[in-house]
């Protein structure tokens, strides 16, 4: 006979193992439902295996970095927010650190104490966990959430929490199942693209310059109605395009332009923010009166990894054995324009496999932010990358992922 269930949590990422943690300290009897043999595998690979699990930021600075998205955030960081969660960890014997001033660790450097302290955490409560059991559809009546059907048969409950995770890391266990459960109800699912995923260019001369880092790069989409400001941070060329904190932050953005007009996505470089296109005009004239006998990709390397001034020289005309004295006007100017700001376009990004989150998800208009339960079925309750908000690098996610599932499960519990 199945144990009677109060809350029933589907998805054993840091979300869903939150959100048990949080209703059975409200008081319930929690099962939480796992499709992989065991919870936490994509947390285990989060920051390299080192799980930059907040930052230091202030709250209101935090979900700035969210954007629109930010107001219906903060009920949920109200109720954990960055010192709120270093403590719950502390709690359960994990010290955390911030050496860089922003992000934050835990001292071991290691995801695997974050992972294993939580699934302690599970096991001291009145948490059954049942892995290897993928969720298949949500039971409701009356327009009230009944429980859950699994492969290994039903599972009631009178309160649901979806933290199934979105689309990216499929083989660490989000396959985009849960959006699948979501619209079965009803709810709307803002289409998923992948985001914090490296960049696929279409010119080949970024492939040149594989493993160059450029830090303090500054790019942005260059479109009429894109954001000037762009995204700032270390910028990292591949074997296929971009990668590195600048391009990851900005690549959900360029992938939804990429699903939506199907067209390349032009972007721009500047990898020297500080100088614009007169500055440059003026050093590189410069050259000319200072160091004419100087080749001209040498004089650019003063500025730019080796391999980058060769890549910037040939793409100019102003490469190979031309000396700065020799470099006529026209391409002097070009050499000034790349150096402001170089324009690539992007045609891909490396897809699910590589992304670190997806962008899209359960609509938030469809969501109470001050409980994260649904408006349309009663007591169905969301937490984590299942609902349409994505942020960038540096712990904003996992916080999020945290902190949703705190509401969550607390409002879930505190509702029976």
């Amino acid at each position: 006979m199945q144990r009677p269930v109060d809350v029933l949590v589907v998805g054993g990422g840091p979300a869903g193992m939150m959100a048990a943690i949080a209703a059975a300290q409200n008081g319930a009897a929690v099962a939480l439902v796992e499709r992989l043999p065991r919870p936490g595998t994509k947390l285990v690979a989060t920051g390299g295996g080192r799980c930059n699990l907040t930052n230091a930021l202030v709250k209101t600075d935090y979900l700035a970095r969210f954007g629109r998205q930010g107001k219906f955030m903060r009920p949920a960081l109200d109720v954990l927010d960055a010192p709120s969660l270093r403590h719950f960890f502390t709690l359960l014997g994990i010290e955390t650190h911030c050496v860089d001033g922003l992000h934050v660790f835990p001292v071991s450097e290691s995801a695997v104490d974050i992972r294993d302290a939580l699934l302690a955490c599970c096991l001291n409560l009145p948490i059954a966990i049942h892995t290897a059991s993928a969720a298949t559809a949500l039971t409701n009546h009356d327009g009230a959430i009944t429980g859950v059907e699994t492969a290994e048969g039903p599972l009631q409950a009178p309160r649901v929490i979806l933290a199934a995770g979105g689309c990216a890391w499929p083989g660490l266990g989000s396959n985009g199942s849960g959006f699948v459960l979501a619209q079965t109800v009803g709810h709307t699912v803002v289409r998923p693209v992948p985001a914090l995923v490296p960049l696929v260019t279409e010119e080949g001369w970024p492939r040149r310059c594989a493993g160059i880092v450029i830090p303090g790069a500054r790019i942005r989409i260059d479109l009429p109605k894109a954001s000037r400001a762009g995204v700032t941070g270390d910028l990292l060329f591949t074997h296929r395009g971009l990668s590195g904190p600048a391009a990851l932050d900005l690549s959900g953005d360029v992938a939804r332009l990429l699903t939506e007009t199907g067209k390349p996505v032009p972007v721009r470089l500047h990898l020297t923010p500080e100088n614009d296109v007169e500055a440059w005009s003026s050093t590189i004239a410069a050259w000319r009166t200072e160091h004419p006998r100087r080749l001209v990709k040498n004089l650019v390397a003063l500025l730019l990894p080796h391999s980058l001034a060769d890549a910037v020289c040939a793409e100019t005309g102003s490469g190979a054995d031309l000396h700065a004295a020799e470099l006529p006007r026209a391409t002097q100017r070009r050499l000034a324009e790349w150096l402001s700001g170089i324009v690539v376009h992007i045609v891909d990004t490396e897809g699910f496999n590589k992304a670190m989150v997806s962008a899209g998800g359960v609509s938030l208009r469809e969501i109470n932010p001050r409980t994260l339960e649904s408006r349309l079925v009663r007591g169905l309750y969301f937490a984590g990358e299942i609902l349409d908000i994505d942020g960038p690098c540096g712990g904003y996610n996992l916080q999020w992922a945290f902190s949703s599932g705190m509401l969550a499960g607390k409002s879930a519990a505190q509702s029976l």
